[in-house]
Order: C-alpha cells, then sequence, then structure tokens
C-alpha cells in the first residue's frame, strides 16, 4: 500500500471513528517514495525499521539505520528519511501527540517528566538500536501497542496509554532522556539559527504553497540575501528551493487527485501550477504516470477517499 492511499484511509477512518490520535502506517523507500524530505511538526514521530537498510537525519545527524533501529524524533525535530544506495527500507511511522499523555492542567508527572520534552528542554537520543540495554522492553511496548490496534478492543486508549507511559519510562530508566547539547561559540550559535530557518521555511512552505514564491520572497522570510538563502537552502536540505518547492506541490496534488472530483487543471492551479502541460510532464517526471492515470489507477484499485 503506498503511503499516500494510507494516510487518506486512515483520515477517513479517524473522521468516521473519532480514532484516538496514535498514528502508524507502513513505509517504504525507494517503492513507496525515494525519500522524504527534511520536514518538522509539533507531534512526536517514532520510526521503526523492519526491514532493511536506510539514512536518516535528525536535526542534520545524519545516521545509517538498520533493521531493528527505533528513531526518536521529537516535537520541533527536524527530519528525513532517505535510500542508502541501492537498498530497500521498509519502517513503520508512528506519529502521535505528546499532550496524548497530559492528563490534567498542573498534572506533576506531565511538568515533570513529558513537557521538557515537548518543550525541548529535554533531547531523546536519536536512534536505539538493538544491543542497547532496555531495547527489548522499549521495543515489546511499541509492538504491544501494534497488536492492540490490530483488533481495537474495548476501552483500547488506556492500554495504548499505559503502553506509552512504560515506553516514556524506560527511556528515562536507561539514559535516553538528556539535557540538551548546550554548544558554546558561534558555531553552536550558528546551528541553531539554521534550524530555526529551516523550521520558518518549511512552514511558510506549508501555508503559501498555492502562491507564487520566487527566491525573493523567500530571502525577505528568512531575512538573507537572496544569494545567501540559496546557498543556505541547498546546504540544508540538499536540493534546491525550486525542487523542493515543486515536489511539495506534486505531493499535494496527488492527494487532492484521489480526495477530489476537482478536474487535473483545477488541481494543477489548487497546488501552484499555472502551466498545465508543465504541471503534467513533472508529475509523471515524479509518479511514472500522468495526473489522469494516476487517479484512475487509484479508482481502478477500489480505494475512496475523502481528504488528502
Amino acid at each position: 500500500m503506498r503511503i499516500i492511499e494510507y494516510e487518506n484511509y486512515h483520515e477517513r477512518i479517524s473522521r468516521e471513528s473519532h480514532s484516538f490520535p496514535y498514528l502508524t502506517y507502513p513505509c517504504s523507500i525507494p517503492l513507496d517514495f525515494k525519500r522524504v524530505p527534511v520536514h518538522w511538526h509539533e507531534e512526536m514521530e517514532l520510526i521503526y525499521i523492519k526491514k532493511g537498510r536506510g539514512i536518516v537525519t535528525v536535526d542534520f545527524q545524519r545516521m545509517e539505520v538498520k533493521a531493528g533501529d527505533i528513531l526518536l524524533i521529537g516535537p520541533g525535530q527536524l527530519h528525513s528519511i532517505g535510500q542508502l544506495r541501492q537498498e530497500t527500507m521498509e519502517y513503520e511511522n508512528i506519529i502521535f501527540p505528546l499532550s496524548l499523555l497530559n492528563s490534567q492542567p498542573g498534572d506533576g508527572v506531565w511538568i515533570q517528566y513529558l513537557e521538557p520534552i515537548a518543550m525541548r528542554k529535554k533531547e531523546l537520543v536519536p536512534c536505539l538500536e538493538p544491543d542497547k540495554e532496555g531495547y527489548g522492553k522499549m521495543a515489546a511496548c511499541i509492538d504491544a501497542i501494534d497488536e492492540i490496534r490490530r483488533s481495537f478492543p474495548e476501552a483500547f486508549p488506556l492500554l495504548i496509554k499505559g503502553k506509552l507511559f512504560e515506553f516514556f519510562f524506560l527511556l528515562y530508566q536507561h539514559g535516553c532522556v538528556k539535557d540538551p547539547d548546550i554548544r558554546s561559540g558561534e558555531g553552536g550559535r550558528g546551528r541553531e539559527k539554521a534550524m530555526e530557518k529551516s523550521r520558518m521555511v518549511i512552514r511558510f512552505v506549508e501555508e503559501h504553497y498555492p502562491e507564487p514564491l520566487p527566491i525573493e520572497r523567500m530571502a525577505d522570510v528568512t531575512g538573507f540575501s537572496q544569494s545567501h538563502f540559496m546557498k543556505f537552502f541547498k546546504e540544508i536540505f540538499g536540493v534546491s528551493f525550486t525542487s523542493y518547492l515543486n515536489d511539495y506541490r506534486l505531493t499535494m496534488a496527488s492527494r487532492l487527485l484521489l480526495a477530489s472530483g476537482d478536474t487535473i487543471l483545477e488541481v494543477a492551479t489548487a497546488t501552484g501550477f499555472e502551466n498545465l502541460s508543465y504541471f503534467n510532464r513533472r508529475f509523471k517526471g515524479k509518479f511514472g504516470m500522468t495526473p489522469r492515470e494516476f487517479r484512475g489507477q487509484s479508482l481502478h484499485s477500489g480505494h475512496k477517499y475523502d481528504k488528502m
């Protein structure tokens, strides 16, 4: 199942059943997509590698990961996923808001142990490897939640919350929650500034991608000169800003094709493409088929979607 299909399916189920906000979906690189570009969000994310090997970056730290590894992505952390040489990697994506474990205002457990992670006053080790002390118990918590989600027994949110509390207890017990790495000097300040600027750019693209976003506008947003912005973006994201923006727009277009009955022209316009032939060429270059073929294949497979 492609990630885009799973996301649409899950969102529909969530709205119909008011589902507990603990989301999981299987992914494969490069079968679903060749890479997940640098991004961030307010939720906690776990990346549980099931098979193969790949590349994951967390706040500019590049890691070669393998089956069994569990990546811990805290709220606000920049991260990306990519292919390692010609290898394939299958993994489970798990996303949930840390606030899921905040029972009430003034909750002492939340304030002492979880809020510092949510506010980036505490850092998680980026990767749990199978040979790490306590790994078996921590992995068992995630596996148990997966099992719970296969049948969704009555009162299942209580079970999931219990396993998440156990998971974070084990992280603390085995030294996986630490004070931030306070780096002195210009290098440390530069790194923090680069991360903040990166988050700013990503959020701006998410909010304004249908609009014209020339380099001049993005330079103004970041406070850089145009040449500095282009150099900065390429160094951080590994691609030009134009390539990143087109890729983001195409992803949104693919979701809109599945979620709506809008014409191809309407989808192209809604996602920032003014020229239909250009949109068709770029779409086929990314997905290996035209927008019409993409939509037709989805309908033929029997999937129906409400949204992105």
